[in-house]
C-alpha cells in the first residue's frame, strides 16, 4: 500500500498534521478536521456558526477534490461543534444537507465540545472517503 500526503494551498497551512492522506488499493481518503479557515489559514466568521459551517464544508470539499474524491465518496463524517445546543445542531444539519444527498448520507457522528484547537473555530469536520476501483 502506498500513501500520498496532500496539503492543498487553498486550505491554508497545515500545522503539525496533513489535510488529506490518500492510500492505494481501494483508495481510502482520510481528511483531517477542517475548520472555517481561508487561504491564509485565518478563521472567518468568528461568531457566526452558519458562516463557519459553510466554509468548513467548502474546505472539506476542496480537500476531497485534491485527492480526487467528492462528497458522494464520503463514508464517515465526524463533526465537532463548540457548545452544541439543539439550535446549533439543527443549523449544522441544515448546512450539511447542502453538501450531502439526503437519500444516502455517510455514517456520521456529531460531538459537542467545549473548545477546539484553533482559536475562534466553532466547528471542525473530518471525513473518511472511499474511491472504489482506484489504483
Amino acid at each position: 500500500m502506498t500513501r500520498e500526503y496532500i496539503n492543498p494551498p487553498e486550505l491554508g497551512p497545515a500545522r503539525g498534521y496533513t489535510h488529506v492522506v490518500r492510500a492505494s488499493g481501494e483508495w481510502w481518503i482520510f481528511v483531517s478536521g477542517q475548520v472555517a479557515s481561508d487561504e491564509r489559514g485565518e478563521i472567518i466568521g468568528r461568531t457566526d456558526l452558519r458562516a463557519q459551517a459553510e466554509r468548513a464544508f467548502r474546505n472539506l470539499g476542496a480537500a476531497l477534490a485534491a485527492a480526487g474524491a467528492r462528497f458522494e465518496d464520503v463514508v464517515k463524517l465526524t463533526i465537532y461543534i463548540v457548545g452544541a445546543t439543539p439550535e446549533a445542531v439543527a443549523l449544522v444539519r441544515e448546512v450539511r444537507r447542502q453538501f450531502f444527498r439526503s437519500s444516502s448520507p455517510p455514517a456520521s457522528t456529531l460531538v459537542g465540545v467545549q473548545s477546539l484547537a484553533r482559536e475562534g473555530a466553532l466547528i471542525e469536520i473530518e471525513a473518511i472517503a472511499l474511491l472504489e476501483g482506484a489504483s
